[in-house]
């Protein structure tokens, strides 16, 4: 077979395997890492006040990390169905002493209380990488009386 016959054979080869993807690979952006809490949290929230039951309901936390924090620090919504404080709410969470389970968590911010004023809340716990058990305890409505209340919530991530 002669050379100029090979490259004819060759060229077409070559072209086929060009169209197919065989060139070299275009390196692409590593992929965002993920956090454990990423995502959504669900549980029971139960709060205590003096005087009065103990109160439970459904809680639902979604975490998002907060840019430039070593996946450290989270946005939270925090949707609570608790008869006695059914509010939705965005509040700030922390983990330490690094971005891996076991972690430290502390959550805390403000909402819109049904009773017509902002509640603060305050919330210290462990974070596991399924679950999380904390304690959960604010001031709702200061002027009104009762309005201090703690409580405990604990959360559990499916599909992890």
């Amino acid at each position: 077979m002669t050379a100029h016959i090979r490259l004819q054979l060759l060229v077409p080869v070559m072209l086929a395997a060009t169209a197919c993807g065989g060139g070299t690979p275009v390196p692409t952006a590593p992929s965002p890492q993920q956090s454990f809490l990423s995502g959504t949290w669900t549980g029971t929230l139960t709060i205590d006040r003096e005087g009065e039951p103990s109160t439970s309901g459904p809680a639902t936390w979604t975490f998002e990390p907060v840019s430039g924090t070593n996946l450290q620090t989270f946005n939270v919504t925090i949707r609570s169905q608790n008869p006695w404080l059914p509010v939705t709410a965005t509040v700030t969470s922390a983990i330490t002493p690094s971005n891996q389970p076991p972690a430290r968590i502390s959550t805390q911010g403000s909402y819109p209380s049904p009773r017509g004023c902002t509640g603060t809340v305050l919330s210290v716990g462990n974070a596991e990488r399924t679950s999380i058990d904390a304690d959960f305890s604010g001031v709702d409505c200061s002027s009104l009386p009762q309005s201090t209340f703690r409580g405990h919530v604990v959360l559990s991530k499916s599909g992890s």
